[in-house]
């Protein structure tokens, strides 16, 4: 199989030129059509000679992805399926806020880290998707001019998937790609440490953890990932870096009725954000089958955001989207797999 040119960076475009004995100017005329340009072959690459495009054209795919279905919500949310190169489904969602568009990418097919509440997990690890498929979710949208943000909190662990989550925040934040800034970009993780040091180290866009309850059984409970790194480890380590001014460190927190939303849950997290710059967000559980764990009331969201906030903790309540569309992360594509 030939290999797509969209989703190389710079330097591997300047290998592929130098491989195909072409300028080496030639791959920043090329980065400039993949990611500047409304184009989807080779051949419209007027820029370069015939040469060069038959020999791009001979050995590479220009590689964009076009999804297979979409789904739109009466609140103008739209949920994207995508087929990967193995052969399955991954979900991109869109998520309309006044001026702004902020896209939901996935980084695996699939997932491997088995929580509780996530209905990816149910289907497994199926594989990794390159930089190419990540930054296509982005490109081959119908919204695709008109993206503000992007959140890496789709299908899948990002820093499982390291190496091509960090090539694809390259692309999407080099002036040769999408030249986006990095604080429109933020990650989330369930706290892979390694990954989450070398994310804050190789990148500049914002870190997002899900934490969803601070007392170790609870969360090992949820989040098989509580065994290996510990939240108590998680913070310890992001209090050690310097964010700076403009970077933010968020925690994703699922309220689920009667489990993680009681006065001691308040006080444990105080303690364990205690020192740390940070905000928490409050996301409201999206029921999917085979789970025991329901979701609050509207009252108990309030109520558990002002005792956040009283502790000097900021504390938002996200405000749910897509509820007629499959809200729930995994829920799409994994019923497109079956009827497949």
């Amino acid at each position: 199989m030939k290999e797509n040119l969209f989703g190389k960076t710079l330097t591997e475009l300047q290998e592929i030129a130098l491989e195909l004995g072409l300028p080496k100017f030639t791959a920043r005329q090329i980065a400039d059509w993949l990611y500047k340009k409304e184009i989807s072959s080779i051949d419209e690459m007027s820029n370069l000679s015939k040469k060069a495009r038959e020999l791009l054209s001979e050995n590479y795919n220009f590689g964009l992805i076009a999804p297979t279905k979409v789904q739109t919500s009466t609140d103008g949310t739209k949920k994207y399926l995508f087929p990967t190169i193995q052969n399955k489904y991954i979900e991109t969602a869109m998520i309309p806020e006044r001026e702004r568009k902020t896209v939901c990418v996935s980084s695996q097919v699939g997932c491997k880290m088995g929580c509780l509440f996530c209905f990816t997990a149910k289907q497994g690890f199926q594989g990794q998707l390159s930089a190419g498929e990540i930054v296509n979710q982005i490109k081959s949208i119908d919204e695709a001019g008109e993206v503000s943000n992007i959140v890496y909190m789709g299908m899948g662990e990002p820093f499982d998937n390291l190496d091509e989550v960090l090539k694809s925040i390259e692309i999407l934040t080099s002036e040769w790609g999408f030249a986006m800034s990095p604080r429109r970009i933020t990650v989330s993780t369930i706290g892979i440490i390694p990954g989450m040091l070398a994310f804050l180290e190789k990148s500049e866009a914002h870190l997002a953890v899900s934490l969803h309850t601070p007392f170790n059984d609870e969360r090992r409970n949820l989040m098989p990932v509580q065994v290996a790194y510990p939240i108590e480890d998680v913070v310890a380590e992001i209090k050690r870096w310097d964010f700076g001014r403009q970077r933010r460190v968020s925690f994703e927190y699922i309220v689920f009725e009667n489990l993680n939303d009681s006065p001691k849950h308040v006080k444990e997290l105080a303690r364990l954000l205690a020192g740390l710059k940070c905000r928490i967000n409050l996301i409201r559980f999206h029921p999917v089958p085979g789970t025991p764990l329901k979701s609050p009331s509207d009252k108990v969201m309030q109520e558990f955001k002002d005792a956040l906030n009283q502790k000097g903790i900021l504390t938002t309540v996200r405000a749910s989207r897509g509820q007629d569309i499959y809200a729930a992360c995994g829920l799409l594509s994994t019923k497109e797999l079956s009827a497949s």
